[in-house]
């Protein structure tokens, strides 16, 4: 069953209205019924909920989380991916929805071998030779269990609960058509761009939920360790994965949760600090493809300071112009250069012109200047870098989901190094390989290989320009062309000018009455009246009423 997004979302909304009235129930049953009325969802509570000692004790966000909990698998994910986007949501919130842990009963054995049936048929199940029905791991989404092929390997058999994604998609229809009506009726949470949250949401989904997708994300891994002896990545079976089953080789290391992963035979510490980081600097700086994931659990140590990893299903991709930022991102933070920190996430962010870079680089000079210079034990860079997003966002620069993805990973990875070696120094082993990918950069062959291809782009632009030009000659000299120009601010600027003429126009007017009345004293002829000509009398009369009219039409209009 494939994810279906919002086509309808009104007919979505009406197939799914029981789930709408549970989920509106759940929310308002933990205090948050106000928030459901402003939103026009009153019309889907069942039952009135009144105040308790209790929930009033409790903040919004504690209230939020709880709910979320009730509302099980969707709910507690898209609160665990908010709680790595303090771009998105408060701290407050954040802090609770990193409370939030999927409890997940494991299904019963026969369940899992009517899915493997159903997905692979009777042959392709006959190439298992046993699976043991003790699942090693039971989550929201997915059941692993340990199996042996025929052939005589060891395997993983990672297998997705029935009914799920038509679970998930009843939750989105719902949450896509919530998330519209808190942006229309509840002002204060467009700051927070609630169908944005669910739209990303979405994509995550979308793509955790299909193992095919993970099995591809492990091949490509194995392609870029291909050469490196000391990681080790899973094989795929191919053949025997689908996009509800992924089968791959059994990881025979110790997972570093496991204490006697570090007395096997040739294994140090600091050399797995070491070589772990510096794996995980060459996916983010060098290949642009790095593991989303990577806490504890998905860690392995082998004998000789052999690594292996696991759990391919959340991969971040950094292009060319994120992975340059990062490195300057790093940089700045060793020079504490907040100006340039300031600029690195403009310079990514979709242009505005409505944040103040001296403000913003003064305000991540007061998050992060009183850690500067502490090791890991001290400090999570991560989560500075991932608060440092949150004043991005405040000042109104979008940052792009791929860099939290990262800072997220940092902070997994972080943990990884604070739990085997306490002093490593993160910033400064970053810096050693973001040295070495400015000299990648600076490379003369890589220089020749990104001006061979600016030359290619240059001449598919000639070759293009002329087609180009005379199309829009074409567009200008049509009968039926109208060349629309728009600036902010044109129209007062055009009123200044309006006005400013005008004024021009009444001085001048005046000062040729005012000089052909003096002209006319210097020789005068006729009538005399007060002493002076009429003549002149009557012009200086007329330039002091237009000068009367100037003022006061500047007085009402400046």
């Amino acid at each position: 069953m494939a994810f279906q997004l919002r086509v309808n979302p009104l007919g979505k909304t009406i197939q799914n209205a029981s789930r709408l009235k549970t989920i509106v129930g759940v929310f308002a049953k933990h205090g948050l019924y106000k928030l459901a009325e402003q939103a026009r969802l009153g019309q889907f509570l069942i039952e009135r909920f009144s105040s308790s000692s209790e929930l009033e004790q409790r903040s919004v966000a504690e209230r939020v989380r709880l709910a979320f909990e009730e509302l099980g698998p969707t709910f507690v994910k898209l609160g665990q991916l908010l709680a790595t986007r303090p771009d998105l949501v408060p701290d407050d919130y954040v802090i609770e929805f990193s409370k939030l842990h999927a409890q997940v009963l494991p299904l019963p054995f026969d369940v899992i071998e009517q899915v493997i049936k159903s997905e692979l048929g009777e042959e392709g199940r006959k190439k298992f030779a046993s699976i043991d029905p003790v699942p090693l791991g039971s989550a929201s989404i997915a059941q692993v269990h340990r199996a042996k092929l025929v052939s005589g390997e060891d395997v993983v058999l990672k297998v997705q609960r029935p009914g799920i994604l038509q679970t998930i998609n009843e939750d989105l229809g719902v949450l896509f058509f919530i998330a519209e009506l808190l942006e229309k009726y509840v002002p204060e949470t467009k700051l927070f761009s609630p169908v944005t949250i669910v739209e990303e949401y979405f994509k995550s989904l979308e793509l955790e939920t299909n193992f095919v997708v993970e099995a591809n994300n492990i091949r490509r891994f194995q392609n870029n360790f291909a050469s490196d002896e000391q990681i080790k990545i899973p094989k795929v079976y191919i053949d025997l994965t689908s996009e509800k089953i992924l089968v791959m080789e059994m990881m025979n290391g110790i997972p570093i949760t496991n204490p006697n992963a570090f007395m096997q035979e040739d294994v140090d510490p600091h050399e797995i600090v070491k070589k772990g980081y510096k794996i995980y600097l060459k996916m983010v700086f060098v290949d642009g493809l790095f593991h989303g994931d990577l806490h504890a659990g998905n860690f392995f140590i082998m004998p000789h300071n052999k690594i292996g990893l696991i759990d391919f299903g959340m991969v971040g991709r950094l292009n060319p112009k994120t992975q340059s930022a990062i490195a300057n991102m790093l940089f700045a933070l060793a020079k504490e250069d907040y100006e340039r920190l300031a600029y690195e996430y403009v310079d990514l962010a979709p242009f505005t012109d409505q944040v103040n870079v001296d403000l913003f680089a003064k305000e991540l000079r007061e998050l992060i200047a009183p850690y500067f210079g502490l090791t890991l034990k001290n400090v999570n860079m991560g989560k500075l870098l991932m608060t440092s997003a949150s004043i991005a966002a405040k000042h109104r620069l979008k940052v792009p989901s791929e860099l939290m993805m990262y800072f997220k990973s940092l902070v997994a990875i972080e943990g990884l190094g604070r739990a085997i070696l306490k002093e490593f120094d993160f910033l400064q082993y970053s810096l050693e390989f973001a040295s070495e990918l400015v000299k990648m950069q600076l490379d003369p062959q890589k220089m020749a290989q990104e001006f061979t291809q600016v030359a290619r782009e240059s001449k598919n632009l000639l070759h293009a320009l002329p087609r180009q030009l005379h199309f829009l000659l074409r567009k200008i000299n049509s009968p039926d062309h109208d060349f629309k120009f728009r600036l902010a601010g044109l129209t007062q600027l055009t009123k200044s000018f309006e006005s400013s003429f005008k004024l021009l126009f009444l001085g001048i007017i005046m000062s040729a009455l005012i000089l052909s009345g003096s002209l006319i004293v210097a020789h005068p002829t006729g009538e005399l009246v007060f002493g002076l000509p009429a003549l002149s009398v009557a012009f200086y009369s007329i330039a002091t009423v237009l000068g009367l009219i100037a003022f006061i039409n500047y007085i009402r209009n400046p």
